[in-house]
């Protein structure tokens, strides 16, 4: 999993996060629906952060690694809820910061307060491009974006090539776009047919970035919303 280095405001976050948790597979830091009690700093490890979407089917947000930050900006409204949940599918260690000393903190902090603002603003903006594609694409275009992000996040170029450092189920794809693994082996067996990707042991290699671009009406976002992350 990437490094995402936080920036120096937020860096803060770490020194003031004393509570520590062990992050153990196939548990959760927090469920959709819990009462939200703070904010997590992912210290080693990877989460995912997912969405049970109205048809059922589990929608995988995004991946989150070492130096990220997960939770919901809506603790600081009096009766709040986790809108989404954290699920760990990798070993690791997180630090929590309780809702309390992080209304305080931030109250003390105005600096930070506003780079906390401008971070949920970015994991916003994040979520709705992702929806976007899946509303005005459909399926389809949730794995075309699904597999740009993942060249954004984890692709090494060679030539016209990107390979995806990091092995993937079709299961874990399916997720990504709320939808059953049938319909991505369909999808993806019709992208290999056509000589846009080609799979060995889990590991996608891109031959056709602009082709995946092109079906969706690709914007070019900047990475830093373009990612997995």
């Amino acid at each position: 999993m990437p490094t995402t280095k936080l920036s120096s405001g937020l860096q803060k976050l770490t020194v003031s996060a004393q509570h520590k948790v062990k992050m153990q597979k196939g548990e959760y830091l927090f469920q959709d629906g819990e009462t939200a009690k703070g904010l997590y700093l992912i210290r080693s490890g990877t989460v995912q952060i997912t969405k049970i979407i109205p048809n059922g089917k589990e929608l995988t947000l995004r991946m989150s690694g070492s130096g990220e930050i997960v939770g919901d900006m809506s603790i600081f409204c009096a009766q709040s809820q986790y809108t989404h949940s954290a699920k760990i599918i990798e070993n690791g260690e997180a630090a929590v910061i309780p809702k309390a000393e992080l209304n305080q903190l931030l109250k003390n902090d105005h600096e930070l307060a506003l780079e906390l603002l401008e971070w949920s603003s970015l994991q916003n903006q994040k979520n709705q491009t992702k929806l976007r594609d899946l509303v005005l694409h459909g399926k389809k275009g949730a794995l075309y974006s699904t597999l740009i992000r993942l060249s954004n996040s984890y692709g090494v170029s060679s030539g016209e090539n990107i390979r995806l450092d990091t092995s993937l189920t079709n299961q874990d794809l399916a997720n990504f776009c709320g939808t059953s693994r049938e319909v991505i082996n369909r999808m993806l067996s019709d992208l290999r047919k056509n000589k846009i990707i080609s799979v060995n042991k889990g590991y996608i290699t891109i031959h056709n970035l602009p082709f995946l671009k092109d079906e969706i009406d690709c914007e070019n976002c900047p990475i830093t919303i373009c990612s997995i992350e």
